[in-house]
């Protein structure tokens, strides 16, 4: 098992993603928004080219991997009922960008949820066949997160999703349930419960998110919280995660200093330190939920 992150909540700007990393000892960042020196920030999917190039060098120099491509494709901000010819480019222009880097895994999503009763599944599952063995086809992994799309309107979604798109794994994040309607039940749609949808979902479950927090319903706002001090049950998930010998990433997900897709959220002046924070926080959890698994020795 190893830990990494989206770094691009401590800066957006490479040598801070790089210093947060390489401070909290580990090798691996989860690549979603960056900036060098001289280009605009963007997704490592759709900078350009040059930038891309030194983005390379500077990680390769660094000895700092990028594990997963956080892409947006078939994210919340793509319509199921726009051109496929926007996904189709950018997996297109992903696929050498994840082989230069050696990275193996890709997250991905369902489209955007329709306010409409018809959700077009035919179609987003026709899709994310393709998507899936384009990577596939490249030696890629696909992983579907639980977040605002189709597949994260609830856990019968995803076990769906699963059923008409062979071969697609998973990315569970603890906290997005928390803050999601659970549309598998009657209206009024009550928030979904992070354990429900991950024992429904674990065998499929090939990489983590770790987000946590509290659905605010006075305010109608989510609040983020350290791991462990919200309601996405995340010390129940890890341990449960641990026992069954999972050995794969977890990816923290502060959004605490900001929320990556709120353009109107302003990042704290201590985002670095909250990162940094979060994944020692992360790190002691799981110290002590082996220590709880852990056999009493023997005596003599």
């Amino acid at each position: 098992m190893y830990l990494t992150g989206f770094a691009d909540e401590a800066a957006t700007a490479l040598d801070v993603q790089i210093r947060v990393t390489r401070e909290l000892g580990w090798r691996d960042i989860e690549m979603r928004k960056v900036e060098i020196e001289g280009a605009p920030a963007g997704m490592i999917h759709d900078i350009p080219e040059p930038a891309f190039r030194a983005v390379a060098e500077q990680l390769d120099a660094a000895g700092v991997r990028v594990n997963c491509f956080g892409s947006a494709i078939a994210n919340w901000a793509h319509k199921i009922d726009a051109p496929f010819d926007i996904t189709l480019a950018e997996v297109r222009r992903t696929i050498p960008r994840m082989q230069r880097l050696k990275t193996e895994l890709i997250r991905i999503m369902s489209y955007a949820v329709r306010d409409a009763e018809d959700q077009m599944e035919a179609e987003r599952f026709r899709r994310l066949r393709e998507i899936r063995c384009m990577f596939a086809d490249a030696g890629l992994v696909v992983v579907h997160e639980n977040c605002m799309n189709y597949g994260g309107m609830g856990w019968p979604f995803t076990l769906k999703l699963l059923e008409n798109v062979p071969g697609l794994k998973l990315v569970f994040d603890t906290g997005n349930p928390v803050f999601s309607d659970d549309r598998g039940k009657p209206k009024p749609w009550p928030k979904q419960s992070s354990w429900e949808f991950y024992s429904h979902v674990r065998e499929h479950v090939a990489y983590i998110h770790i987000k946590d927090g509290h659905w605010d319903a006075r305010q109608q706002k989510s609040v983020f919280t350290y791991p462990g001090e919200g309601q996405g049950d995340t010390r129940r998930i890890v341990k449960d995660l641990l026992a069954r010998g999972y050995d794969g990433g977890i990816s923290i997900e502060p959004h605490m200093g900001a929320v990556f897709h709120d353009p109107a959220s302003q990042r704290s002046l201590d985002a670095c330190e909250i990162y940094m924070e979060y994944g020692r926080r992360m790190m002691a959890m799981i110290d002590e939920l082996r220590a709880e698994l852990k056999p009493p020795a023997r005596q003599p």
